[in-house]
């Protein structure tokens, strides 16, 4: 064998060490499974939070956490493995910081929708296709400008109209209404109660915010609370259909 072909065969060896560390064995799955925690973890998780968890001796939890370190540091990762705050966490790489900036200004963030459009979207979710006199029926009070909102965010479409006297319009939901909530599809929807008490949670977390931020003008939150409040639908008035 030439030399040109033993360095040729050097060079592709080293250049693929750092992915295949760890993918053999046991190793492999476990290597899968710590990242996997990693990524998902609110707080950087200890080594003895790791150990515990996972059920791994600290001794290899240690050599895992080594190899996986080595894996990222390939160029071809965007990601590392660095050690925050006393525990682990996976970050993109500091040389892609600026791109990352860039894109993330280049980008709109996601609709922020106050708590009368996420119960209309309920409903259309549920119903749909459903015109806007039915909405209102369900909800007790007049949706249109609500409906105005939802098309603007693209989260609702028309979907022609019924073929009743007057023939009023039929909305449905759209591509941008699933990639909103994360779902595949539409038989990926949470029950009704799911959905209304994730959308009351995030309603609240925005009102929290907004309290907490204007805390000292006491009188200027209490107006602000006033103009938010709105009436809310009657609990049974969103009924999720029977199949």
């Amino acid at each position: 064998m030439s030399a040109g072909s033993d360095t040729a065969r050097g060079l592709r060896e080293n250049s693929e060490r750092p992915e295949q560390l760890g993918r053999d064995d046991a190793q492999g799955s476990r290597l899968a499974l710590l990242e996997a925690v990693i990524f998902a973890a609110e707080e950087p998780p200890t080594v003895d939070q790791l150990a515990a968890g996972l059920g791994f001796p600290e001794a290899s939890l240690r050599a895992d956490l080594e190899t996986l370190a080595q894996m990222y540091q390939a160029e071809t990762r965007g990601l590392e493995l660095r050690a925050v705050a006393g525990g682990y966490r996976i970050l993109t790489k500091p040389e892609h910081h600026e791109a990352i900036k860039a894109f993330g200004r280049s980008t709109q963030p996601g609709p922020k929708l106050s708590l009368p459009a996420l119960e209309t979207l309920a409903v259309i979710a549920y119903r749909q296709p459903i015109t806007l006199p039915e909405i209102q029926a369900i909800r007790g009070v007049n949706a249109t400008g609500v409906i105005q909102t939802l098309l603007r965010h693209k989260l609702v479409a028309t979907a022609g109209r019924k073929k009743v006297i007057g023939r009023p319009m039929l909305y449905k939901t759209t591509n941008d209404f699933l990639l909103h909530f994360g779902l595949n599809d539409l038989s990926e929807l949470p029950s009704l109660k799911e959905f209304e008490e994730l959308s009351r949670a995030a309603i609240d977390h925005d009102l929290a915010v907004v309290e907490s931020a204007a805390e000292p003008e006491a009188t200027e939150v209490a107006e602000d609370r006033s103009i938010r409040r709105v009436p809310d639908a009657p609990a049974d008035s969103l009924v999720e259909p029977t199949h």
